[in-house]
């Protein structure tokens, strides 16, 4: 919310982006189509991070149950208008406690897109990940992108996501599964829940 602060008219403005990228016809839900390969059909995706809701709209749409997180209201709201179907929660990722909000659990596989980590405070990188893997069924995997140079390294990142319990089972370097090499400039992490979390 710092940039939200900062720039008032952001949510505006990220809202009618993505609205205008649909309506020209724009693939905006490449993140979603990959979650879709990885789990079957009528699996609970928590989406967090949501932001106006593309990708949780579109996994709702092929048959997933679907939750969909963000801190920024305007983005839920906007997501309600233009994606019914998920249920969607204004609730800091740092504070992520849906049995709280009366949302079950565990989840199949966690989307964090966007490039979310990365707007995180850095000291509370760590405790997303743990509240990722608290949400995470058995055998359930987070899926994590984002791009470099946005002040978040790849090793720092997979270093907290170890501390967090969550083990990389692919590391890619797009959403449309390219092999991930030490000079991407992005990250698709593919992490498992071990048995049980670092406290």
């Amino acid at each position: 919310m710092d940039k939200v602060q900062a720039d008032p008219g952001h949510s505006a403005w990220y809202i009618e982006r993505f609205r205008d990228l649909a309506a020209a016809g724009h693939d905006i839900v490449g993140e979603a189509r990959a979650i879709d390969a990885m789990v079957p059909r009528r699996a609970r995706v928590l989406d967090a991070g949501c932001g106006a809701g593309r990708n949780s709209g579109h996994l709702h749409r092929v048959g997933h149950t679907v939750v969909g997180v963000d801190v920024d209201p305007a983005l839920i709201a906007a997501a309600g208008q233009d994606h019914p179907g998920p249920q969607w929660l204004v609730e800091d990722l740092a504070e992520l406690d849906l049995p709280a909000h009366g949302i079950p659990e565990p989840f199949d596989v966690i989307l964090c897109a966007g490039n979310v980590m990365t707007f995180l405070a850095p000291s509370t990188r760590t405790e997303v990940l743990r509240r990722f893997h608290r949400h995470l069924a058995p055998g359930g995997r987070a899926v994590v992108g984002f791009g470099a140079g946005r002040g978040y390294p790849f090793d720092r990142f997979l270093a907290d996501a170890g501390d967090a319990g969550l083990v990389p089972d692919l590391l890619l370097s797009t959403w449309d599964l390219r092999p991930f090499r030490q000079d991407s400039d992005f990250l698709v992490a593919v992490l498992s829940a071990v048995t049980s979390a670092p406290s």
